[in-house]
């Protein structure tokens, strides 16, 4: 038998087919799940269509109607200290919270996957990457995000590197533990009797197998780097004005919170609801990706 036929069922096209509809009947038995995918697919919608949806330019001022309540004509959701729209800077928020959230974790999973399966399959490296891991999880990530940011200096790209590398770790830890498992399975024990190099077998066997604990771990660290990015752009290390973010509309808002609550209210639950869909369809997902997991609740 030749070295490519030893393939794992996961990757047989008839058994992928039937477990992607595994996955689809799951999600759709989920109430909770539907419902966070449902808001996300909503808050993901706004962010894409912002420019379309924005009734006005989220930087632009309007002296005469300043700290306008929801409902306003003219201001849906009412205007802060500057007169500028609320709902405007609020899409436009959302897009640049998602924008951080998925250049953060497209950063932790190109460096954190491939130093995870080095780890998980040769000890020799485990040793190294696995203590360089456990010093840098002594820290809390927040801190070396902000550590990060204050060096390099407050942007989005900054916020987004400095967040990517602050999970790095988490994500090694994750990748590592699933290629410890998928390495002792029937078909990469196969394909080591049949001198199958290291390499080969990582990139063909282990790798595609530990798909869906990065799919799950990246819904994991999206509401984590949004609300990382909020409280960075808060201090004033992260979007600077007067690009619009939800962290500096409550900045913005703190100094006013009793002439105008609504203008920190409306980020606040923005983010909240950001972090709640996220976490609420990861759940669901780690569920249909991971049968046992459900049938063990």
């Amino acid at each position: 038998m030749a070295i490519t036929e030893i393939r794992p069922a996961a990757l047989d096209s008839a058994g992928l087919g039937s477990s992607r509809g595994r996955i689809w009947k799951s999600l759709r038995s989920n109430p909770l799940g539907l419902t966070g995918g449902i808001m996300l697919a909503l808050v993901i919608l706004a962010a894409l269509l912002a420019p379309l949806i924005a009734p006005y330019d989220p930087a632009q001022v309007h002296f005469n109607t300043p700290f306008q309540r929801p409902g306003t004509v003219g201001f849906l959701l009412g205007t802060d200290d500057l007169g500028r729209d609320i709902f405007s800077r609020l899409v436009f928020g959302i897009r640049a919270s998602l924008i951080v959230g998925v250049l953060s974790v497209l950063l932790s999973v190109l460096v954190g996957a491939p130093l995870g399966l080095l780890a998980g399959y040769w000890k020799w490296l485990d040793v190294i990457i696995s203590r360089l891991t456990d010093v840098t999880l002594a820290f809390p990530f927040l801190i070396i995000a902000v550590g990060l940011v204050a060096i390099s200096g407050p942007s989005l790209g900054n916020a987004a590197v400095a967040l990517g590398i602050a999970h790095i770790p988490a994500m090694i830890r994750v990748v590592r533990g699933e290629t410890l498992r998928i390495k002792e399975s029937d078909f990469v024990l196969a394909a080591k009797t049949m001198d199958a190099s290291g390499g080969r077998i990582i990139f063909r066997h282990v790798l595609p197998n530990t798909a869906s604990a990065l799919i799950v771990q990246a819904t994991v660290i999206m509401p984590v780097a949004v609300i990382g990015e909020a409280l960075l752009s808060f201090l004033g290390l992260g979007i600077q004005p007067p690009s619009p973010s939800l962290g500096i509309m409550l900045s913005d808002a703190q100094q006013y919170i009793f002439r105008s609550p609504t203008a920190a209210i409306i980020p606040g639950i923005g983010i909240a609801v950001i972090c709640l869909a996220f976490n609420l369809f990861g759940d669901a997902l780690r569920d249909a990706l991971d049968p046992s997991t459900s049938s063990r609740k």
